[in-house]
């Protein structure tokens, strides 16, 4: 009842610090600190905004956290494997938390493709032999996250699915907390980030303003506003001013709190 209670008050710490947490990197140091105590040691994190029907959307818009080993993550992640992993099908079209098991259960029942099989044998290779999946609840048909929990080197599947059985309801009220904060944070990715200027000029066309206006309230030229406006569609990667607007929301890079504007995206 002891080990319990401790456990109880570093999961309730913990979520307290979550919920306050201003940047996306300080949520994954708590989160892969608490998750590394219940015995899973290495972590992936995905999100994507741009879902649509069986396509993730553009890789340089997803947000992809994790502490594995970088030469897993170029294997799995960069050289995109993971589109042939077994729980990355099952997350897809699932929501909820899944036992490694069913990667067992379904290579006993003969039903594994061969690339699929390729990708179990490439974890073997990484010790990514056991662990759950968790895949987040959307209100967004083009939303999708998902996380690959790996237990620690050592564990079988059933120690995991022994432990998962004992603190159940901590381990997804402390993961289902950590998409829901990530998905409130700034999202300062590399390919995406946009300059304060940039920035700027996009929150008062997204007020409603003209390029005139916003020259007359920023001090600038109409030509230099429409500099900026270009610049930050291509920054984003879009058309059009008006998805300018809409991406940067998205990525909650828009009427920020200046000293959140100069964080960065957590690695």
């Amino acid at each position: 009842k002891l080990i319990f209670r401790l456990i109880r008050l570093m999961i309730m710490q913990s979520l307290l610090e979550i919920s306050k947490a201003r940047a996306i990197e300080d949520v994954w140091s708590i989160y892969t600190n608490v998750m590394e105590n219940f015995g899973f040691d290495r972590i992936i994190y995905g999100r994507t905004l741009y879902r649509s029907g069986t396509n993730l959307g553009d890789p340089l818009d997803f947000l992809v956290l994790s502490n594995h080993d970088p030469s897993y993550i170029e294997a799995f992640v960069n050289q995109e494997r993971y589109l042939d992993s077994p729980m990355f099908h099952w997350s897809f079209d699932n929501e909820g938390c899944a036992s490694w098991s069913l990667v067992r259960e379904m290579a006993d029942q003969g039903v594994l493709t061969e690339k699929e099989l390729e990708v179990v044998a490439m974890n073997r290779e990484y010790d990514v032999n056991a662990g759950y999946t968790v895949s987040f609840p959307v209100v967004s048909h083009r939303a999708k996250s998902s996380a690959s929990l790996t237990a620690k080197s050592g564990l079988s599947q059933d120690d995991v699915d022994r432990l998962w059985a004992q603190h159940s309801k901590e381990l997804e009220l402390l993961n289902y907390l950590v998409d829901l904060k990530i998905s409130t944070l700034p999202n300062f990715s590399p390919n995406t980030t946009l300059t304060k200027r940039q920035r700027e000029v996009l929150e008062w066309i997204g007020d409603g303003k003209t390029t005139q206006d916003t020259a007359i309230i920023l001090g600038l030229t109409p030509a230099t506003v429409e500099k900026h406006l270009r610049l930050a569609r291509e920054s984003l990667n879009v058309d059009t001013t008006a998805q300018a607007v809409l991406k940067a929301a998205f990525l909650n890079q828009m009427f920020l709190i200046e000293n959140l504007s100069n964080r960065k995206k957590a690695k």
